[in-house]
Parts: C-alpha cells; structure tokens; sequence
C-alpha cells in the first residue's frame, strides 16, 4: 500500500501538470473579457465587449461559416468512407487487409505539414484549383482515421456470435447490418463523427497547404497572431473555438461511457425482427457463413 507521503506526492505532480496544461487557456479566456485593448495582468475589469466586435467582424463571421461547412462536410465524408471500411476489414478477410489497415491510419500518425505539403503538390499537378473542395479533401484524409479507429475498435469487441444467432434466426446479411450491429456500433459512429468535427474545425496545418485564398477560422486566428493586431478580438475568438471544440469532445465521451451492453440490446431487437421470431421458429434458414467471413 502506499504511503501517505506518496499519495499526497502524486496529488501535488497531477496539479501540476493539470496547472501546466490548463493555465495558458485560462489566460486567454480570462483577457477575452477584459475591456482593455492591452494584454495586462492583472485585468481591469470584465465585459463582453470584444466578443461583440468579434461578431459584428465580417472576416470574422465568412471564416466561421467556412470552418463549420468544412467541418460538416469532412464529417459526413470520414462516417461514409470510415465506416465502410472498417466493416469491410472487420468482417472479410483478403490479402492487403493488414496493409490497408496500416495505410489508414498514417495520415494522421504523419507529421501534418508532410501531408499538407503532399496533397498540395498533388493538387497542384492535377490542376484542381484550390478552394473548399481541397480544404475538403484535407481534412476528409484524417477524419477518416478517427471515424475508423472509433468504429473498427468497437467492432472488434463485438462477439460475433451475436450476428450468427441473427442470421440462425433468419434474418438475412442486411438486416442483421441494421438490427445487430449498427445499433451495437452506434455510439462509436456518433462519438467518431464528433471528434472528426472538432479536429477538423480546429485544423491549421494541413489548411494552409490546401485553402488557397479561402480563409478558416482558424488560419484568421493565425494570421491575426502573427501580425500581432486584434489581439483581444483574437482572444474572444479563440474563448469561442475553445468551447466549440470541447462541447463535441464532451458529448463523445459521455456517449462512449454510456454505451453499456450494446449487444444485449441488439440481440433483443434483432430476435423481435427476425422472421423465425414471428412464427417461432428457430434456424428456419441456414445462414451464409461465407468462408472470408471472421467471426
């Protein structure tokens, strides 16, 4: 058992690395309602007076909207494309199957001005102009990671006898996708989408490859802070980017924590669609267990 003297260490270590990782964004947040225009602590007061100008900021509000359609876009794209294919590897088995696996996962294991500066050159040799739909593109890259992270985990830790015991009651191949394993993958899909949205809304290094002459929230904030003018506009933005990142982080980790006995549930609501179910009858048609199925 630990000591006491341990214990009251390791509390005094988890401060203060909560400290370090936390002070600098409670600066921020704090001078983005102070009424100043100069970063001076302490500050004078508050007011939500830099919050306003931030809004009624017409570059401010294009770059927002920019980020949110981008973001909602390379969201729907990664759940399609990410979700697909994390069906695909955990249910077949092909030859490449380890190497596709890999190869999802590196755009966003890579450093990201590796595959800013990859897609760019692409871009630039097909001749695609740059715009939305590059900006769209990049981020569709690793958002598709963490949809399929998400998805391919949950999968993995699905019994498959749930989805025999469907078919054995005569469901067949896409019923049993919608009753048993969608419901038990569902929360992995909404959380996966949501971290997507958040990491691709706050992305800066692979945009700046890819936006051309479009400009995001984030590449404002950028541009703002180099050139060191707006600072205390920048500050009411960054307090509102902070929040809306956070807001979709929270959600998907309460859903992921929630999701308790997801196959429990399936498996009744699957039973009750079966057509075996309806007229009581059990393995009333052989299921295709094909012999590239894992189960």
């Amino acid at each position: 058992m630990e000591s006491r003297g341990l214990r009251a260490a390791l509390r005094i270590w988890v401060a203060l690395v909560l400290v370090f990782l936390f002070l600098p964004i409670v600066l921020i947040v704090l001078y983005a309602f102070n009424p100043s225009n100069i970063q001076s602590w302490p500050i004078t007061g508050f007011s939500m007076h830099w919050f306003s100008v931030a809004w009624h900021d017409p570059q401010v509000r294009s770059a927002f909207l920019l980020s949110l359609k981008v973001g909602l876009i390379a969201t729907v794209l990664a759940l399609v494309l990410g979700s697909c294919v994390a069906y695909a590897l955990y249910k077949f088995r092909f030859f490449g199957r380890e190497a596709i696996s890999l190869l999802l996962v590196l755009p966003l294991a890579l450093p990201g001005i590796i595959t800013g500066i990859a897609l760019n050159s692409f871009f630039s040799f097909t001749g695609i102009q740059f715009g939305v739909l590059t900006i769209v593109i990049g981020h569709t890259t690793f958002c598709i990671v963490v949809v399929y992270n998400n998805l391919i985990a949950r999968l993995r830790r699905t019994p498959g006898s749930l989805a025999e015991a469907s078919m054995d009651l005569g469901a067949r191949g896409w019923q049993t996708l919608r009753l048993v394993t969608l419901p038990m993958a569902a929360t992995a899909i909404v959380s996966g989408a949501l971290l997507a949205f958040g990491l691709s809304f706050d992305e800066v290094i692979v945009t700046v490859f890819t936006a051309g002459a479009q400009n995001t929230l984030p590449l404002w904030i950028f541009g703002a802070i180099r050139l060191g003018q707006q600072l205390p506009e920048v500050n009411a933005v960054v307090t509102f980017v902070i929040l809306l990142t956070i807001i979709p982080v929270v959600i998907a980790a309460r859903i992921a924590a929630a999701a308790a006995s997801p196959g429990q549930r399936a498996t009744c609501r699957s039973v009750r669609a079966s057509p075996g179910a309806e007229h009581g009858q059990y393995g009333n048609r052989p299921h295709a267990r094909g012999s590239r199925a894992v189960t």
